[in-house]
């Protein structure tokens, strides 16, 4: 079958021919792929970010947002069969171990993670685990929410937690409304009844934030920061959830967040830096997110279902791979990218 492969870093990726997987384990879902997801952490792994910490041989089969239909199964796996339609949960995990026993299976301590650290989805067919895959709604197709596998899954664990404090008389402050951050958006719609008030620099992305649910949208023009505290009166948001991570919103998110308040960190690239004597005197929560869990995905699917969350994507080819990642480094994707056999 054709398979794009990371062969080695600083390198582009290569189209090669590779056998077909199969059924090994008795739990074992073999998944024709419908759509895989173009990822910023894809560029990472290309640059070697990823190279210590996935310990991952080269070379091997990148993607890890995936969705399609059932190609085979194992001999005891009956929550799915052939021809179903599914999207995959990013880890294929154990089901044995004390997080995956209390659902907090993304903290797995026997996981695999496909794409990153074995043989991914950038391929024709992918192998994972019953635990992993979830029937899609007959209304859904796998090219169009694919990438809701991680990035989408992602941004609704993100938004989900953030929801929970979150009350009609609150403020929460989205910082970036691209690939994650418009999926978070209608999350947030969907599951809070606060005041979303969504910040970026590029003003076409904030139009899309405000046509997907946001009751104010902000350009990051400089002038933000104090916009947002004009809103809530000085105070800032009772939470803020920053999709970006990097090139000072980390600074600016918690500039943004009032006494007692929460701040998520959801993208990544630079430091948090704070006087501990700050976090001290105003109590505020700084809040790490990682993927979510199987049942946070399907949780998503079922927003996704009632038209609540819509992933806004740019197809390609699989044998147009590398326009994909060009068109994601140069900022030239809408939404989600996404590969198609």
């Amino acid at each position: 079958m054709k398979a794009v492969q990371v062969v080695g870093y600083h390198r582009d990726l290569e189209m090669t021919d590779v056998a077909e997987p199969t059924v090994v384990e008795p739990f074992d879902v073999i998944v024709k792929i419908g759509g895989a997801g173009v990822c910023r952490t894809d560029l990472h792994i290309l640059e070697g970010q990823w190279e210590e910490k996935s310990g991952v041989a080269l070379p091997y089969t990148i993607g890890h947002e995936n969705a399609g239909w059932v190609h085979a199964v194992g001999s005891a796996v009956t929550n799915v069969r052939e021809g179903d339609k599914v999207i995959v949960h990013p880890l294929i995990t154990c089901g044995l171990c004390r997080a995956c026993r209390s659902g907090d299976d993304v903290h797995c301590t026997q996981s695999q993670f496909p794409g990153i650290d074995t043989n991914g989805g950038y391929a024709e067919y992918l192998r994972t685990s019953a635990r992993s895959v979830v029937k899609l709604d007959d209304s859904l197709e796998p090219a169009a929410v694919a990438a809701l596998a991680d990035a989408g899954l992602t941004a609704y664990h993100a938004a989900a937690k953030a929801a929970r404090r979150l009350g009609p008389r609150d403020t929460c402050v989205v910082i970036g409304a691209g690939g994650l951050g418009h999926i978070g958006i209608q999350v947030l719609k969907a599951l809070t009844p606060a005041r979303i008030v969504v910040l970026d620099r590029n003003p076409e992305a904030v139009k899309l934030a405000e046509s997907i649910g946001a009751d104010e949208g902000v350009v990051a023009d400089g002038g933000h920061v104090d916009h947002v505290l004009g809103l809530t009166d000085g105070a800032g948001a009772e939470v803020v959830v920053d999709f970006v991570g990097e090139g000072g919103s980390t600074s600016e998110g918690l500039r943004m967040t009032r006494q007692a308040g929460d701040y998520h960190v959801v993208g990544y690239g630079e430091n948090v830096d704070v006087p501990t004597i700050e976090l001290i005197s105003g109590e505020k929560n700084i809040v790490g997110n990682l993927v979510g869990s199987y049942n946070d995905l399907c949780d998503l699917m079922e927003l996704a279902a009632r038209g609540l969350v819509t992933l806004h994507t740019a197809r390609y080819r699989l044998d147009d791979f590398q326009q994909a990642i060009d068109d994601l480094a140069a900022g030239r994707v809408r939404g989600r990218a996404i590969l198609v056999p």
